[in-house]
């Protein structure tokens, strides 16, 4: 009877398991993930103008050469916080300039800046990039963030944030930022 109960349990958890499992296949070529699952719409898909990514490279291979070839010299410029917000930044607090493409998105490139002091010049390029394999290239939207827990993945009320006037390109200078917005009042951008 225990042999039964055994056999009929083993045969039960055979049949709930739905995971199909394949062999290890040293041959097999990474895909894209599908990021519209993660992403917010529209964000998966990168603008019309701006250069196809390239695929990962191969398990083993060196770091990939061409996407650095392909990318841009780094942009050079200014960021300065609005004579109204003097005073305002905390002991501690981090500042992250970070390059998006279209503005939406994951970063593209980010820089974490502690003990920030204004004005305080900038250069961001290939070296900042969050995944090596997306060249630094095309119209890029800079921001600026002072944090004041140094958490990136945090935005708090009263934390200071700004935005570069126009996107810049890659090898652009003389680009400026100015800090003039404080999460979580009056006209506060979040983004």
């Amino acid at each position: 009877m225990l042999r039964r109960l055994a056999l009929v349990a083993a045969l039960a958890g055979l049949a709930a398991c739905d995971r199909n499992i394949e062999p290890f296949d040293p041959n097999e070529v990474p895909e894209q993930p599908d990021l519209s699952r993660i992403f917010p719409e529209g964000a998966e898909q990168a603008p019309k103008d701006a250069p196809p990514s390239l695929p990962p490279p191969p398990r083993g291979a060196p770091p990939l050469a061409a996407a650095a070839g392909e990318s841009g010299p780094p942009i050079r410029g200014t960021i300065r916080l609005a004579p109204a917000l003097a005073g305002r930044v905390p002991d501690g607090a981090v500042l992250f300039l970070i390059a998006r493409r279209g503005g939406a998105g994951p970063p593209l490139a980010v820089q974490r800046i502690p003990q920030p002091r204004f004005p305080l010049e900038f250069s961001i390029g290939p070296d900042d990039r969050m995944l090596e394999t997306i060249p630094f290239a095309g119209e890029l939207e800079l921001s600026a963030r002072v944090d004041a827990d140094g958490n990136a993945m945090s935005r708090q009320p009263g934390d200071l944030e700004g935005r570069a006037a126009a996107p810049a390109a890659p090898g652009a200078s003389g680009v400026a930022i100015e800090i003039d917005a404080v999460l979580g009042e009056g006209d506060a951008r979040s983004r």
